[in-house]
């Protein structure tokens, strides 16, 4: 199989991506995103493009993260949810950047998601987002986990809407 249709079957064009850079830490993430502590997923932004409807987010899995003692004691694995949610906190950054300040997002839905590959302390996961619907409020948002930038570990499609002013 060919180096190009290998790439095509990714949200985005990874040829045209340095999964070495590092454009953003964490401190400009939370910029942008409401999440704080154990519950902030996104180390760096590797990449993103000019309208901020794409971009590649890595997540670097660690031993000493709260759920390695409990899944699963003696083979640690980076449970679903969390690598879904790592997903939803980048469409969450992408959906803020073009915003004139921050909002607080809530996301209604996660659709056709699918585990392919497992992930464990250790690994880099690098998270690939691309809009299919952004609105003023909502948005649509499809999702993929990379392991070590070779290897599919999760799929997912996620919407997302802002919350009222009263609500946040």
């Amino acid at each position: 199989m060919s180096d190009q249709l290998v790439e095509s079957k990714f949200l985005v064009d990874l040829a045209g991506v340095d999964l070495g850079a590092r454009l953003y830490g964490r401190e400009h993430i939370e910029g942008y995103n409401p999440h704080r502590g154990e519950m902030s997923l996104l180390d760096h932004i590797v990449w993103e493009s000019d309208d901020h409807s794409s971009g590649v987010a890595l997540k670097i899995v660690r031993d000493d993260e709260f759920w390695v003692k409990g899944h699963y004691p003696g083979k640690p694995m980076f449970p679903g949810v969390l690598q879904v949610e790592t997903g939803a906190q980048m469409a969450c950054y992408l959906f803020n950047r073009r915003k004139p300040y921050p909002k607080l997002a809530a996301f209604l839905r996660i659709e056709h998601c699918s585990f392919r590959s497992m992930v464990q302390p250790g690994d880099e996961l690098f998270i690939l987002c691309r809009d299919v619907k952004f609105g003023r409020r909502q948005f649509i948002c499809d999702l993929q986990g990379l392991v070590n930038g070779e290897r599919l570990a999760f799929d997912a499609r996620i919407r997302g809407m802002e919350l009222a002013a009263e609500d946040q």
